[in-house]
């Protein structure tokens, strides 16, 4: 409804109940055999001025239907900004960067003329086996687990986690991926555990254990730790399997 609109009816519905108010004044009209003509208008003044109402409450809870239908969609467009805006800050380290093109200019012009050699065989490349690394939860992901999971943990918190978490599996699988001469004594003595805990059921899987973390990162594995563990349990980033009193955390 335009202010004009409004402006015009706010006079009328004054108008009318200006009219009643005299009409009230004069009540004693009604003894008056000859004055029923006046109370008669007072009656339809009356049923015209609760129609009128009748439509400005019904206009009024338009509006109001409209206003919270707006918010909600602000509120709504608030947090994908605020999504896209994290999304675009926390670009994860580990994602492929852009390739350089192609096209680019070279700096200098090539000499006139050029010693011919003969070409160097090519070394082949040593391809370094690929190693299975969590991927972060996403902001869906989060929405979906239980209130009583979060408790306060953030989805910030629980992505750092995971960064963390792939370092220990990095750190693990590349000294198992090296060649046993190239290791130190610290790295056999871990190789060596890397092998003990391997079952069965973990064969062609990536997993690490607890002394893995607290060797390759600082995180504490404490009450807390676990919490968040359940959280990427729900979110299908791992899955525990237990045996010879060790508990493996399997990347899925």
């Amino acid at each position: 409804m335009e202010a004009l609109e409004l402006d015009d009816l706010c006079f009328h519905i004054n108008s009318k109940i200006s009219v009643i108010k005299k009409t009230l004044q004069l009540r004693h009209i009604g003894q008056d055999p000859s004055l029923g003509a006046v109370l008669s208008k007072v009656t339809y003044e009356l049923q015209l001025l609760c129609e009128l109402l009748n439509k400005v409450e019904t206009e009024v809870q338009r509006q109001e239907t409209i206003a919270k239908s707006l918010k909600e969609l602000q509120l709504t467009l608030e947090g994908d900004v605020q999504e896209a805006s994290h999304l675009r800050d926390n670009v994860p380290p580990h994602l492929p960067k852009k390739s350089p093109t192609s096209n680019s200019v070279p700096s200098e012009e090539p000499p006139a003329e050029a010693k011919v050699t003969a070409p160097e065989p090519a070394k082949k490349p040593v391809k370094e086996k690929p190693i299975k690394e969590m991927e972060l939860i996403t902001v869906q992901d989060f929405t979906s687990v239980p209130a009583y999971m979060k408790n306060r943990l953030t989805y910030e918190q629980i992505n750092h986690l995971i960064e963390e978490l792939n370092k220990a599996v990095v750190g693990k699988y590349k000294i198992m991926h090296q060649p046993l001469k190239t290791l130190n004594n610290i790295a056999r003595k871990q190789l060596g555990r890397f092998k003990e805990e391997e079952t069965a059921d973990t064969k062609g899987q990536f997993f690490i254990v607890d002394q893995d973390i607290k060797e390759f990162t600082q995180v504490k594995v404490d009450k807390r730790f676990h919490g968040m563990l359940s959280i990427l349990r729900h979110c299908h980033r791992i899955r525990e399997l237990r045996g010879k009193g060790i508990v493996r955390y399997l990347i899925c």
